[in-house]
């Protein structure tokens, strides 16, 4: 079976129904394995299914289809357990990183301010034996400013001869596979080079974080919560920096749903505690999030950096219109009557193809696009909010974008510590090692026409 959206002849994704019966069963009880107190025996194990196709046209491979399979509720237990019972000498230490669209979902799910959501959140992780628990909106500070530098050098650059623009974010894993391995060049050419929050976030972690508790980075097992199931195939794309002696950044991500399950089946009243942060024995007591409706806000925050920059004109409140959809909309800077920047967000798929068409036909007048797979934006991952037919909860995620909405809004590089990171673990902000760090390249695969023909 394929997907709606899928170019291959034959799919190894599987239907939900096709192993629906022994999705439990499979999965041990944390009771069976440390012969302690409290059984997580419905645990799913972590599957790609059809629904769920984001990257597609050979987006899983038979080996990332084992690997991929691998992270799961059974591989956290599994670490969790062998700091139990083995010697200390194999022990790991355990760090998870959330990220901010997971924490309305478990607010909205468990009836909590998103405050409270964050707390219960790193209560229960660490009563299961997780040491350190992060946010992923430092990792996000770090590719929106990389992005922001980016953009307004493509700006400049940009001609006839030289068409550097529209830069397109790369944050979104389904859809910078979807570009690498469907699109080819010269699409992949627009992708903006700076890393995805994820990836930045295992750096921090193995790099910055295990420097300062002087561990080496395979010592660490680092645990992503995120919204979508595409963030598991960037956990297996991520390629091993020398600073992190061959270890991945991420060893597994884990979906909020999956984090949730675990919740419900264990004890949820464990003693709050306060998110952890890279900074020794500091603590994250308030909970923010970058400016965006429903994503980690590269639109906005680029257009207000770029007018600043290119025309010094300060912008206060990024207005969005609506065009073919609310999942398309467009962002203008006008000066003297001039248009002078225009930028778009388009989540989804069917917005995806259309951008896509008209880009290749040079029909398409955008200098930046916000780029995300899902409709709706990262809050409607597939990892969360999921009726159990496997439908979008609408009424769950009404009340999630009310929440986000509603949690103080950061501006990037306003933490007193970008600087200190740039300069004491980075050696400078342009320096070889930031490059290395923050950004990355992309494989392209020779494109094929026929898979501009699909019907969205």
């Amino acid at each position: 079976m394929k997907c709606e959206h899928c170019t291959r002849k034959e799919c190894s994704k599987k239907t939900k129904t096709d192993d629906q019966e022994n999705l439990s069963a499979d999965a041990p009880s944390s009771a069976q394995e440390n012969g302690e107190k409290g059984e997580f025996h419905k645990l799913a194990d972590a599957k790609i299914f059809l629904s769920d196709c984001l990257a597609c046209d050979s987006c899983v491979t038979a080996e990332e289809g084992v690997q991929l399979s691998q992270q799961n509720a059974k591989d956290f237990f599994r670490v969790l357990n062998l700091n139990k019972k083995c010697d200390t000498s194999k022990h790991k230490v355990l760090v998870v990183s959330v990220c901010p669209q997971s924490l309305p979902y478990f607010a909205a799910k468990f009836n909590l301010s998103v405050t409270e959501a964050s707390r219960r959140l790193c209560g229960f992780l660490k009563s299961l034996g997780v040491h350190y628990v992060f946010d992923t909106t430092i990792a996000t500070d770090f590719s929106i400013l990389e992005s922001q530098k980016e953009f307004v050098r493509r700006y400049r650059q940009h001609s006839e001869e030289e068409r550097t623009l529209p830069m397109l974010t790369s944050a979104c894993p389904g859809w910078v596979r979807y570009a690498e391995r469907v699109l080819g060049r010269p699409i992949t050419a627009h992708l903006c080079t700076a890393k995805s929050p994820q990836q930045i976030m295992g750096s921090l972690v193995k790099d910055y974080f295990a420097r300062q508790q002087n561990l080496s980075p395979e010592k660490i097992f680092h645990i992503i919560v995120a919204p979508c199931y595409d963030k598991k195939l960037e956990a297996l794309q991520e390629g091993a920096l020398p600073a992190l002696h061959g270890s991945r950044g991420t060893d597994c991500v884990l979906t909020s749903g999956e984090i949730a399950q675990i919740m419900e089946q264990g004890d949820l009243s464990v003693k709050d505690a306060t998110i952890d942060t890279l900074f020794g024995d500091l603590k994250e007591d308030k909970v923010t999030r970058h400016d965006g409706a429903s994503s980690d806000g590269h639109l906005a925050h680029i257009f207000r950096h770029a007018a600043k920059e290119l025309f010094n004109e300060d912008v206060e409140e990024v207005t969005y219109r609506a065009l073919r959809n609310k999942d398309f909309q467009e962002v203008t800077l006008e000066k003297n009557g001039e248009v002078v920047l225009r930028f778009a967000a388009a989540y989804g798929f069917r917005n995806i193809q259309n951008m896509i068409l008209k880009l290749k036909k040079g029909k398409f007048p955008y200098h930046f696009v916000e780029v995300l797979a899902c409709a709706g934006g990262c809050l409607n991952g597939r990892g969360q909010a999921q009726t159990p037919e496997g439908q979008a909860d609408k009424a769950l995620l009404r009340q999630m974008e009310g929440i986000y909405a509603d949690i103080p809004v950061r501006r990037p590089g306003s933490s007193a510590h970008m600087q200190e990171l740039y300069q004491e673990w980075l050696g400078g902000i342009n320096s070889p090692k930031a490059q290395e760090v923050l950004h990355t390249t992309y494989q392209s695969q020779e494109h094929r026409a026929h898979s501009l023909d699909i019907k969205w």
